[in-house]
Parts: C-alpha cells; sequence; structure tokens
C-alpha cells in the first residue's frame, strides 16, 4: 500500500466531472477504494419514504466519494498542485510540487 498523497483535512480541488473548478475539505479518506469524501461537493440526493426512525422523510443530501484522481492537493494561491514525497530533516514529509511547500499532515 502505498502512501496517502491526499489526507483527511486536505483542502482540494475537483478536476473533472459535474464539480469541476469546485474546491472543500476532505472530511473522510477511503484508502481501501481509493476514494475520499469533500465536503460540499458531489452531492447526491436521496427520495426518502417516511419510516419509524425517520417520520419526515423527503429528500436527504450526502456527499458521495470520489475517486482520489478527480481531485488535486490545492495551493496557497488557489492552484492545483501534485504531491511528492521528500526527506527533510530525516523526515518523510509531502510536498507540493509546483512551489515545494511543504504540505503539514
Amino acid at each position: 500500500m502505498a502512501a496517502a498523497k491526499i489526507k483527511k483535512g486536505d483542502t482540494v480541488i475537483v478536476l473533472s466531472g459535474k464539480d469541476k473548478g469546485k474546491t472543500g475539505e476532505v472530511t473522510k479518506s477511503l484508502p481501501k477504494d481509493g476514494k475520499v469524501v469533500v465536503a460540499g461537493v458531489n452531492v447526491a440526493v436521496r427520495h426518502t419514504k417516511p419510516s419509524q426512525g425517520d417520520p419526515q422523510g423527503g429528500l436527504k443530501r450526502a456527499e458521495a466519494p470520489l475517486h482520489v484522481s478527480k481531485v488535486a492537493h490545492v495551493t496557497k494561491d488557489g492552484k492545483a498542485t501534485r504531491v511528492r514525497f521528500e526527506e527533510r530533516d530525516g523526515k518523510k514529509v509531502r510536498v507540493a510540487v509546483k512551489t515545494g511547500e511543504v504540505i503539514n499532515g
């Protein structure tokens, strides 16, 4: 298993699909499936019937997972960048390719 280039808490931009160009924070990472859940992006709407547990029913909105290849890390100026791993001070850290800045986490 390779190290995760995109982790929970990272700010990412969507590269393709209906939400292309939207940015948001990764709220959940699913490394086994190679997917991430981004806040406010890829919102799926499910029509639910009223039930005992949910007497109201109606439209339920929830963020659906996106494939990790559809998102990219965002630099401070708001542009997409790839992530590489480097060793700095004896520690393996994530580094933004475009700017060379270390990504916290």
